[in-house]
């Protein structure tokens, strides 16, 4: 059975940086778009970024754009979000998922995710 597993959470000062990573056992990343969310308490979880299973679609939310920067490295079979300055607003459990043969939705809707990390927490505060 697929597993994810995200790591690289921590708390962290705003402007510092992080660098997620979410690794798949079991089975080949090559075949998995993987995207990539996050839930603040109190908040609905909602899409960060995301990768086609080929990598060559990413997309990212309005919010990130230019600051965080996904990759995939097969040979790992790992998912990275690179993450620079951070603010307080970016504070939540990160979150990464999995779609079989998937592309990367520009709307980063959870839907066509199928598999689902447990979630590593970012506390970005001063």
């Amino acid at each position: 059975q697929l597993q994810l597993v995200e790591s690289g959470g921590d708390s962290v000062r705003p402007g510092e940086s992080l660098r997620l990573s979410c690794t798949l056992s079991a089975f080949t990343l090559d075949d998995y778009g993987i995207g990539w969310f996050r839930q603040a308490p109190g908040k609905e979880r909602e899409g960060v970024s995301c990768v086609s299973n080929s990598g060559a679609s990413k997309n990212y939310a309005n919010s990130v754009k230019g600051r965080f920067t996904i990759s995939r490295d097969n040979a790992k079979n790992t998912v990275y979000l690179q993450m620079n300055s951070l603010n307080p607003e970016d504070t939540a459990v990160y979150y990464c998922a999995a779609q079989y043969l998937g592309g990367c939705p520009r709307s980063l809707s959870r839907q066509p995710y199928t598999y689902w990390g447990q979630g590593t927490q970012v506390t970005v505060s001063s």
